[in-house]
């Protein structure tokens, strides 16, 4: 039997004790004044803060219930309030930069939109570099620990992961051969990805994955590189007709997003709550975005496929012109980092062996 504060549950229909039960006053007031006590509040309090609605994929099925455990796991020390579709502010390239400044404290963002700010995290973006978004979250949360600590040092990154194989996107007939792609005004994101659409002949418009749908509308682009996951999630699947896939096991291309805080903020956690949110960090949460992001696309591409939209897979030879093609954006990205200081041929090989390792056990 429930026990309310007014004591309603322990009386009968018309407001006396069933018989039998005597309950003294005292305890009745005991009670009634322990349920009217206020809730503990919380040692602290988090802001998370990212660009996708709150009911997309990984918002509702990652965010919000990772921060349901570690509220839990902490006995309610921790609380968060989360923020989507850039509530605090700004745009999505800001999100890191919000960590800085204190805007949030915890962020789900894109490190591209932050051109050469992180760039050992550009070799997980290179052209026909993924597997499925699962396996390929786990081959990054590997090469993060292994390789992207100092890019990194501010902050404390709970997890990285990636979304699914990039596909193309257009309004009309689609692309079906690589020259379809000369003079075609398409979005992607910016960085690695716009600098291989620049060199296969596509115009590329780099822009957030959130501004496409009124770039689509205006004519300022006429489609979009993008997992099929976000296309449905932020209805641009709705302003496109044709899909352009690849054969072979591996996508056209891939972004990491990451979900850290700023580590200073973490840091002046007492230990035990550091604890809590170490033990719901790394190589399994990343792994499950991943597969929230997987079955998303299957999602987006099953109402895709019911509304009788046009549907392209380029056979192994036009795959193998494309990667052919493509080949040059990474020497050049390796001759770039080198000159940096960076051994980026070691890093490009790096990512490319950790996904294969993944892709065997971990397939979509």
């Amino acid at each position: 039997m429930t026990i309310r504060s007014d004591g309603a549950a322990l009386r009968g229909r018309h407001g006396r004790l069933p018989l039998g039960i005597a309950v003294p006053l005292a305890g009745i007031v005991f009670v009634a004044a322990l349920f009217a006590l206020p809730a503990l509040a919380a040692d602290v309090t988090l802001k998370i803060h990212h660009f996708l609605p709150a009911d997309a994929p990984v918002p509702a099925e990652f965010i919000a219930p990772w921060a349901r455990k570690v509220e839990a796991a902490s006995n309610g020390r921790i609380a968060f309030s989360i923020h989507p579709e850039m509530e605090l502010g700004s745009h999505p390239p800001a999100l890191m930069d919000q960590l800085a400044d204190g805007t949030a404290d915890i962020v789900y963002a894109v490190p591209s939109y932050s051109p050469g700010r992180f760039p050992r995290t550009e070799a997980l973006e290179m052209p026909f570099l993924p597997a499925s978004a699962e396996a390929t979250s786990r081959a990054a949360w590997d090469f993060f620990k292994a390789h992207l600590g100092e890019e990194y040092a501010d902050y404390k990154v709970i997890a990285i992961n990636v979304h699914g194989p990039g596909r193309i996107h257009v309004k009309g007939k689609g692309v079906a051969s690589l020259e379809d792609l000369e003079g075609l005004k398409l979005r992607g994101p910016p960085g690695m990805v716009n600098a291989m659409m620049v060199k296969l002949g596509a115009i590329a418009v780099g822009m957030p994955v959130s501004d496409v749908m009124p770039a689509l509308k205006k004519g300022l682009v006429e489609g979009t590189l993008a997992p099929w996951e976000i296309i449905g999630t932020l209805g641009i699947i709705d302003a496109v007709d044709a899909h352009t896939e690849f054969s072979g096991a591996r996508g056209l291309y891939t972004v990491p997003l990451i979900f850290a805080m700023r580590r200073e903020r973490f840091e002046a956690l007492p230990k035990d709550l550091q604890a809590v949110i170490e033990a719901n960090s790394g190589a399994d949460v990343s792994a499950e975005i991943g597969r929230i992001m997987d079955e998303a696309d299957r999602r987006a591409k099953s109402r895709a496929q019911d509304r009788g939209d046009t549907f392209i897979t380029l056979n192994a030879a036009e795959t193998n012109r494309w990667k052919a093609a493509a080949a040059s954006v990474v020497t050049a990205w390796e001759e770039d980092m080198a000159a940096r200081g960076i051994d980026g041929a070691a890093l490009t090989k790096a990512a490319r062996d950790l996904v294969a390792k993944y892709a065997e056990t971990h397939s979509d």
